[in-house]
């Protein structure tokens, strides 16, 4: 601890017992909304965000700098306490303001939104399509539809499928 009366253990700033004046970064929260061009999918108060940004991961606390920037088709993690949320996210924006966070997504899906079977049959006729000889086939709309059928199955999973890239 320092003098003031905070320090950080874990990566986590902390406060000491009976110090005024500082929140804990965990009390902190900032809303996170999704929005789709067909609905708001999610608007919460969350401590934490991850995305998947245009240069990679992205965590976004409360207070984080001001940022715009491209999202992939990826998962999408939010948290609050004990409390996990996992969207499938495919593409889109994301702005980080003092406000909050705006995610601009071309679709997206809570995990218990997931039509798990359907994402299946769309994940084995991308990989049927892929592993045609047919030269007809549209590769990037092939492998893009397999990215989406698979970050689906990993959101609907819990995002522990692990190795979905």
């Amino acid at each position: 601890m320092s003098s003031k009366g905070w320090g950080v253990r874990g990566g986590e700033r902390i406060t000491a017992p009976g110090v005024s004046g500082e929140s804990r970064m965990s009390e902190k929260l900032q809303e996170l909304v999704v929005v789709t061009p067909e609905r708001e999918v999610l608007r919460e108060q969350v401590r934490f965000v991850l995305a998947r940004g245009g240069l990679g991961e992205l965590g976004v606390l409360p207070g984080h700098a001001p940022l715009i920037t491209t999202l992939e088709t990826a998962p999408l993690e939010a948290r609050r306490e004990n409390k996990r949320i996992m969207l499938a996210i495919a593409g889109g924006f994301m702005e980080v303001s003092p406000q909050g966070v705006v995610v601009l997504a071309d679709a997206a899906e809570r995990a218990e939104e997931i039509d798990v079977p359907r994402a299946r049959r769309a994940k084995e006729r991308a990989e049927k399509r892929l592993a045609s000889k047919d030269l007809d086939i549209d590769i990037r709309r092939a492998e893009a539809a397999l990215k989406r059928a698979l970050v689906r199955l990993q959101v609907a999973a819990g995002g522990e499928m692990g190795g979905q890239e």
